[in-house]
């Protein structure tokens, strides 16, 4: 006992005890020893006692979504399940020894008669539960960002990857069609070329050109169709690998009654060699077009991704509130994609002072909910207005609401209706904090089956007492 005694004097919560009281704790108390690497609590299970660290060292990791994280490292002196036997909860955490550890061990019961008999050490728990607190709840949400970050990540590589495979794809196909050009127009060249013939041809040209560019409005069996009638009249005509020709022919609105047109303008053993150079060229506009099209769906998304996190920006500025949601639909465009319809109803809107990063956060988890909540096939209405010094931004959806029963809950923090894994809770805690706690504005909602509708309020400045969350 008395080696226990003495042990506990060296721990810090315990050093100011007398004698009486510390020789009640070598009495109540165990000891546990544990080898390195054995399981000291998982995180989920409930508290089985208030632990104080003799010897050896301990971490412990918390788990989000199926992540883990460090979060704190605990050694000699250092306690834990304090706060845990305080609000009655289970292990937020999951601790293993990172060498031979020895503990010392009070029951539930023992706990609680150590802070009536030692009621000295109270304010001292509390302190210690305190930071611990917000250990847990630090890391926490730096996991769920973490988390949410590796999400719009892997969208955006996805979006990205569509239009870079087509351009380089297509530079593939133009790289040939350009080889092409020079033999073709060779080839023309050996025909005889009258200043009308020229002039036809340069006509032609620039009216296919203009055809191609707009697109073919056909529906794919009408567009099949019209490929086959002009394959047969260009197999007809004697022209070789027609079938090859048809489908740029028919973007290009040149339908069998325009080819006879053409016919009457140009030789007959010339058609083949104008109609071969025509559609390659129109081939290598439609490619080049294609990969204006890609790269700039890649630029769209690569500066909206930079508005979206304000990068090189101070955080606190004047900012766009519709900006900063297109940004956000940009960036969850692979989320909106499979069937949801998004419309919008901005108003005339001010530039607000505000927290750029911080307001993105609020869109993307709101949008992110609304999508779920009509599982991706649904309607998403996004409106904005100025009410006096306030800015309104309303995000509903027509999903099947929020249970009546959790409403009152919806913004508490860990708190979440979707299914293990899938949700950290954090979501609606982080729009609380941002709209709340970091921009002194108001964040309501309104549900029932088909219409649930979030309200965010901001002011056009916010208070000097504001400041960015972490």
């Amino acid at each position: 006992m008395t080696d226990i005694k003495e042990m506990l004097r060296q721990v810090s919560l315990f050093a100011h005890l007398p004698d009486q009281q510390l020789q009640w704790l070598a009495e109540q108390g165990t000891e546990v020893w544990l080898e390195p690497g054995e399981l000291i609590a998982a995180q989920g299970s409930p508290a089985d006692g208030f632990y104080v660290i003799l010897q050896g060292e301990t971490t412990w990791t918390k788990e989000v979504q199926g992540e883990s994280a460090h979060a704190v490292t605990l050694g000699k002196g250092d306690v834990f399940a304090e706060l845990i036997l305080l609000l009655d909860e289970a292990y937020p955490t999951t601790g293993r020894t990172v060498t031979r550890v020895h503990l010392y061990k009070l029951t539930p019961e023992g706990f609680w008669e150590m802070l009536r008999i030692c009621p000295s050490i109270f304010r001292s728990i509390l302190k210690i539960s305190a930071q611990r607190s917000q250990i847990h709840e630090s890391v926490t949400q730096q996991q769920a960002k973490l988390i949410s970050l590796g999400t719009l990540s892997a969208g955006l590589a996805h979006e990205l990857n569509n239009p870079a495979a087509a351009v380089k794809r297509n530079v593939f196909y133009l790289e040939e069609v350009l080889q092409k050009l020079p033999n073709l127009a060779l080839k023309l060249h050996e025909q005889p070329m009258t200043a009308d013939r020229i002039k036809f041809l340069s006509d032609l040209y620039l009216q296919a050109t203009e055809s191609a560019k707009q697109g073919c409005l056909f529906d794919p069996i009408a567009q099949s169709e019209a490929e086959d009638a002009i394959a047969d009249w260009l197999e007809a005509h004697d022209v070789e690998n027609g079938w090859k020709l048809a489908p740029m022919l028919v973007m290009a609105n040149l339908h069998p009654e325009r080819l006879d047109e053409i016919m009457t303008h140009i030789e007959p053993d010339c058609l083949g060699s104008v109609l071969t150079w025509l559609e390659a060229t129109l081939t290598g506009i439609k490619l080049l077009e294609d990969i204006k099209l890609g790269s700039t769906r890649m630029s769209e998304l690569v500066t909206a991704m930079k508005s979206y996190s304000y990068m090189d920006q101070a955080q606190l500025q004047e900012l766009d509130i519709h900006e900063g949601i297109n940004n956000t639909l940009t960036i969850l465009k692979h989320k909106l994609k499979y069937g949801m319809t998004v419309k919008r109803e901005y108003g005339d809107l001010p530039k607000i002072c505000a927290y750029g990063p911080q307001l993105n956060q609020v869109w993307t988890n709101l949008i992110d909910n609304a999508v779920d909540a009509t599982q991706g096939k649904g309607h998403l209405w996004i409106r904005t207005a100025l009410e006096g010094d306030r800015v309104l931004i309303e995000i509903a959806d027509d999903g099947g609401g929020i249970p009546a029963d959790i409403q009152p809950r919806i913004f508490e923090q860990f708190f979440t209706t979707k299914e293990v894994g899938k949700g950290t809770g954090l979501g609606l805690d982080i729009v609380r904090r941002v709209v709340v706690g970091q921009h002194k504005g108001d964040v309501h909602f309104e549900s029932k089956p088909g219409d649930t509708r979030f309200q965010v309020r901001l002011p056009l400045r916010p208070p000097k007492s504001a400041a960015p969350s972490n």
